[in-house]
């Protein structure tokens, strides 16, 4: 095998352990970014663990047909960039889809939602979610409630029989 031949199957290689790794893939066309908005870009993915790169579409391609996310293909056409989750569900989709606000030639196609493949739609769906931080104190906050509402309802109940007592 050639020198040329085994570098791209390491690239291909590369990629789908990516993509068997990650929680979330997005794919996105970043065409009609300068370099310091890909830098800003960059730079806000990374400081949330998220791996973003720009890979050959047909190494892309021959890893997505390799881990089964033939369904990404389609979407794997002019310039993409790949960006790569693998703890945070949320954070890929959030920060991609908070950056296409501000610049509107980033354009999200598709993506990979924890195994699943995703629409555009559906990626917009998730960074409209809240964080999991934000998710974990909405739920300690509704098991709160049910104690403290309890917890309210006993005082009134002393105060209430105090006054009895008193009067």
């Amino acid at each position: 095998m050639s020198k040329v031949l085994e570098a791209k199957q390491a690239v291909v290689t590369e990629i789908s352990e990516k993509m068997k790794s990650a929680a979330t893939v997005v794919v996105v066309d970043y065409r009609g970014l300068n370099v310091s908005q890909v830098t800003e870009l960059r730079k806000n993915l990374r400081e949330q663990g998220v791996d973003f790169k720009v890979y050959k579409n047909s190494m892309s391609r021959r890893a997505a047909e390799e881990v089964g996310f033939e369904g990404l293909n389609e979407h794997l056409v002019g310039p993409n960039a790949i960006a790569f989750s693998e703890d945070d569900v949320i954070a890929p989709a959030k920060i991609l889809h908070e950056f296409a606000k501000e610049n509107e030639a980033l354009e999200i196609k598709a993506g990979v939602i924890e195994g699943e493949i995703a629409s555009a739609e559906e990626i917009k769906a998730l960074a409209t979610l809240p964080s999991r931080e934000g998710l974990l104190s909405m739920l300690l906050s509704v098991l709160q409630a049910p104690v403290r509402n309890f917890a309210l309802a006993t005082k009134a109940v002393a105060e209430q029989k105090e006054e009895q007592e008193g009067a």
